[in-house]
Formats: C-alpha cells, structure tokens, sequence
C-alpha cells in the first residue's frame, strides 16, 4: 500500500494504481495545470467519496512500498488523463473496468 501526501493530508492507495496516478498528475503539473482529483474511500473513513484539489505550487509526494516499480498500462494512463481532462477532474478508476477504485484510508 502506497501513499501519496498533500498538503499534510495522507493518502492510500495500492503500489500499482499510484504509479500510475504519479504518471498522470505528473502531466497535468508539468504544465501548471490544476484540477480536482476524486476517488472512492474504503469503509474503514466511511465509504465515501473525497476529492482534493491539485495545484502545482503544493508540494507532492509519493511512498511506495514496494521495491520493484510496476508496469505501466497505457491503456490505463488514456482512461485516467482523459478523465483528469474532463470538467469534474481526475476520478481514480481501476485498471480492468470503470468503476472508482476503492482505496485504503485518508488522514489529514
């Protein structure tokens, strides 16, 4: 389980779908762009929704816990940049179908 920290605010999600969120909002701050990014909480904080606002002026970090870096899944990174691309911002979807990727938990 990986975490990607923001503005003081920890978030879980597994090794695999971090890499490739680290991909696409890469692009997206590489070229100063800001944007919302939403995604499914686990039960344990509720089995809600949450959604932060990425700026590139705030420090980001990503921790995997794995050693090995995972293949990238191009077909994924499309799915997701095209879905940070959109009006309501980059919407964390899993790798073999649509629906919001439930991740661990958010602490901030």
């Amino acid at each position: 389980m990986g975490v990607l920290i923001y503005d003081g605010i920890e978030i879980q999600f597994e090794d695999r779908v971090l890499a490739h969120l680290q991909v696409v909002i890469g692009q997206k701050l590489r070229r100063r762009e800001c944007f919302f990014m939403s995604w499914r909480d686990s039960a344990e904080v509720g089995d809600g929704r949450s959604a932060i606002w990425l700026d590139p002026a705030i420090p980001l970090y990503f921790k995997f816990f794995g050693s090995r870096p995972p293949t990238i899944n191009r077909e994924w990174i499309e799915k997701l940049a095209m879905s940070a691309n959109s009006a309501h911002g980059l919407v964390v979807l899993s790798e073999l179908d649509e629906d919001v990727v439930g991740n661990g938990h958010h602490n901030g």
